[in-house]
């Protein structure tokens, strides 16, 4: 799953995206927050150690900047400064979320649902 949220995120990143969907700017902000949010949010549910959430929080940070500059040099897509701080933000809140009650849903999701239960 938590590969599939990185591609997912190159991919959208990278790809065209119709005119018509650009025109929504405040949207494409919560978008971005909510897309890294939900990737940090997975990891942090998974690597439960401190310094190990501290470097996916680096690791993610430098991943939307790449991103960024890699749009850049795309003949449709471009560099945007509001996107890295939606970006950042997304992952700094799912960060703090981590240790709320928040942190551990998919631990509890998995003991209801009976996942890793010896047969």
């Amino acid at each position: 799953m938590g590969v599939s949220l990185i591609t997912a995120i190159f991919v959208g990143s990278i790809s065209d995206i119709p005119v018509e969907i650009k025109q929504f700017v405040l949207q494409d902000k919560v978008m971005h927050a909510i897309a890294y949010g939900s990737l940090m949010g997975w990891f942090a549910q998974i690597y439960r150690h401190d310094l190990t959430r501290l470097i996916l929080v680096i690791a993610f940070i430098a991943m939307g900047i790449l991103i960024e500059f890699l749009q850049s040099m795309t003949p449709r897509r471009q560099f945007e400064f509001l996107d890295m701080v939606a970006n950042t933000s997304g992952i700094v809140l799912a960060w703090a979320m981590a240790y709320t009650w928040f942190g551990g849903l998919l631990a509890k999701f998995e003991k209801l649902i009976g996942v890793g239960r010896p047969a």
